[in-house]
């Protein structure tokens, strides 16, 4: 039986979408963006998007009952392949020991005109 997870603490869906959803002990994420859910604001640079976008999905994983150590796998979607240093140096600080597996691909434009956008899935 599958479980839609709905938070305020990262940004509402913006289409016909839930959040996340939970199936069988796992969580999977929709795309997280960098809004600020309270705002709706998008920070500047890539450094502060990839920021928000990882509070947002760490928010989202407790909203779940999980949090970014049970995060098996992401994709990471970048507006520009040449930020994936400046990505990489965020993204690591929100994992612990081991890191999940991941994806990351370029891609020609993100909902809202963000830089990045990223996905999990998280064992419960």
């Amino acid at each position: 039986m599958k479980k839609v997870i709905i938070t305020d603490k990262a940004p509402a869906a913006i289409g016909p979408y839930s959040q996340a959803i939970e199936v069988n002990g796992l969580v999977y994420t929709s795309g997280v963006i960098p809004v600020v859910p309270s705002t709706g604001e998008i920070p500047e640079g890539v450094e502060a998007q990839a920021k928000q976008a990882l509070t947002n999905l760490s928010n989202l994983l407790q909203a779940a009952g999980t949090s970014m150590d049970n995060v098996i796998k992401t994709t990471v979607f970048i507006k520009e392949m040449n930020d994936f240093g400046k990505i990489n140096e965020i993204y690591s600080t929100f994992f612990g020991g081991a890191f999940p597996a991941r994806s990351c691909v370029e891609v020609a434009r993100l909902p809202k005109d963000v830089l990045l956008e990223i996905e999990a899935i998280a064992e419960k």
